[in-house]
């Protein structure tokens, strides 16, 4: 099972905080410790009626509930529709076998050289830093990755870094998961410490859903440590629709700015969430306007379990038109998918 919490977490060296920066660590603890984690909390939170409970709740297959409330909090009350409800609630769909989608549709199992680390692309390795996250997306492409065969302590770090550092082309490290953002300060500014140690690496990626489901995740002790570290930083956060985007949001993005962060987006088709020009047209939008470049749209991978969202190519193709019609160019994503064997992603003309 994926760990739930960063306590689970092997503990690391003290981070010393001030008064007002322990206060943050500990409210965003909290929100995450508070998470809704069963289909019935999350539909009575939203007020549908105990029917329309028992209609929507599903097997969730293995791949449990968890919502923070700040997230929820921005779904429409009674909604069967909602897109923020229809990302995290499981479906009597995930239960079924179709053919072709399966558990590693990357086949990331023939890139893993050493526990948690990915490495396929020139120039830069994936480290996968947390086994949790602070959201269980119903479409997430990992939903079937062996994280229990690969949880993360330092003396593991270590062990990765330790490969890593022999690839003098190495001058990128992504932190993903999992969610890095889900590690306490004192697990995630030790990991940084190391990456930091390996002088080839010159820029750190952190792909987070953080910043847009908990964004009292991001506080002034990260910002702080992000804007100190010898590294260029780039966040890539995920969100999929405008309505993700709230006041919240913006402010987290915009704290991660004043630190110096250069922040990005990634968003996946999904069909009955952002399938439609408009809905994809107001995300980019929502997103300049809290700071954040669109960067990629990806078509949906093969995941066991998701063929419900599933978006073809050809639909991805005309939704991609429609937006470049309707929008400057800089607010325009790559349409991409990411293939098996391929040392980049594939670009979608």
């Amino acid at each position: 099972m994926i760990p739930e919490t960063a306590a689970q977490v092997e503990p690391q060296a003290q981070v010393i905080l001030s008064p007002e920066q322990n206060a943050e660590e500990q409210r965003w603890r909290q929100q995450l410790a508070q998470s809704l984690r069963t289909p019935k909390a999350l539909l009575e939170q939203l007020q549908f009626d105990a029917q329309k409970i028992a209609e929507m709740s599903a097997n969730d297959q293995g791949f449990g509930t968890l919502v923070p409330q700040a997230y929820a909090n921005r779904m429409q009350p009674a909604d069967p529709q909602d897109p923020l409800l229809l990302q995290v609630l499981p479906q009597a769909d995930e239960g079924l076998s179709v053919p072709g989608f399966v558990t590693d549709p990357l086949a990331e199992a023939e890139f893993n050289p050493s526990p948690g680390v990915v490495h396929k692309y020139h120039g830069r390795a994936l480290l996968v830093a947390a086994g949790h996250c602070a959201i269980n997306c119903r479409y997430c492409f990992r939903r079937h990755y062996p994280y229990d065969e690969q949880q993360r302590s330092r003396s593991q770090w270590q062990a990765s870094l330790a490969h890593l550092a022999e690839d003098m082309n190495l001058e990128e490290i992504i932190l993903s998961g999992g969610d890095p953002l889900a590690l306490t300060n004192n697990m995630l500014f030790a990991l940084l410490d190391e990456i930091e140690a390996l002088p080839q690496v010159q820029r750190l990626r952190i792909h987070s859903r953080l910043p847009v489901v908990l964004p009292a995740r991001i506080t002034s002790a990260l910002c702080q440590r992000l804007a100190s570290s010898r590294l260029q930083v780039v966040m890539v956060i995920h969100c999929n629709h405008a309505q993700e985007i709230d006041t919240d949001v913006e402010d987290a993005c915009q704290q991660l700015q004043a630190a110096g962060v250069s922040l990005l987006n990634q968003s996946v088709l999904l069909d009955g969430i952002n399938a439609d020009s408009d809905s994809l047209i107001d995300l980019s939008k929502g997103l300049f306007n809290a700071g954040v470049l669109p960067y990629y749209l990806h078509l949906p991978d093969h995941v066991a379990g998701t063929q419900h969202f599933f978006v073809t190519r050809e639909q991805g193709q005309k939704l991609h038109s429609k937006m470049q019609a309707q929008l400057p160019g800089y607010l325009v994503p790559r349409l991409v998918k990411e293939e098996p064997g391929m040392a980049h992603k594939t670009l979608i003309i």
